[in-house]
């Protein structure tokens, strides 16, 4: 993707808070590739993200092109996405993190462990 201009802050840089919007967009799309939205509508529960973490190297500008990089670090108790953010215009890794997601109920309760039905839909095309 291209940054955007409205992502610039007063600096002429991406503002820190975008890069989780990058991450969510990264993060959708392996989602998509594994039909867990799909799970998702048919389950008695919903995944919500309990915890979540950058470590900024560079500074991203308007127009610069990346790429985010989105992959399961572990699904057993938690599914935890790690991401990467590479600068295609100027080369080198400009970010990294990750977000930790939790199963939760339609009664608001998590669970202490991801269910079997998501994690072998996570597990395809691993």
């Amino acid at each position: 993707m291209e940054i955007p201009f409205h992502d610039i802050d007063a600096l002429r840089i991406v503002w820190h808070g975008h890069y989780y919007k990058y991450f969510e967009i990264a993060r959708t799309q392996l989602f998509r590739e594994r039909g867990i939205f799909d799970v998702l509508k048919r389950a008695d529960y919903t995944l919500v993200v309990i915890e979540s973490q950058a470590r900024y190297i560079a500074p991203l500008e308007f127009g610069d092109r990346i790429r985010v990089h989105a992959w399961l670090k572990d699904t057993e108790l938690r599914v935890n996405v790690a991401y990467e953010i590479e600068n295609l215009t100027r080369g080198g890794r400009v970010c990294r993190g990750h977000t930790i997601l939790a199963t939760v109920t339609s009664q608001q309760s998590i669970l202490l462990e991801t269910p079997r039905e998501l994690k072998d839909c996570l597990a395809e095309s691993s």
